[in-house]
């Protein structure tokens, strides 16, 4: 595994683990950042949350896919 691509998997993680838990639980990250509780901002960090848990998803496809089909 390339340096880049084991940066480009370990960012997808990151994002990934990152995104699940404010999706998960908006009030972790509500309390971290400082944001007054109120219905409007925990749509706004659960739909933070899914964009994060999707580009997660979405780099570690990518840097899966790299790995599985660069060898051929």
């Amino acid at each position: 595994m390339t340096r880049s691509l084991a940066l480009m998997a370990g960012v997808a993680v990151l994002a990934g683990t990152t995104g699940l838990t404010t999706l998960v639980r908006p009030s972790l990250a509500r309390r971290a950042l400082g944001i007054a509780d109120s219905e409007a901002a925990t749509y706004a960090l659960r739909i933070a949350g899914m964009m994060l848990f999707a580009l997660g998803l979405f780099l570690g496809g990518f840097a899966a896919a790299f790995a599985l089909f660069s060898v051929i």
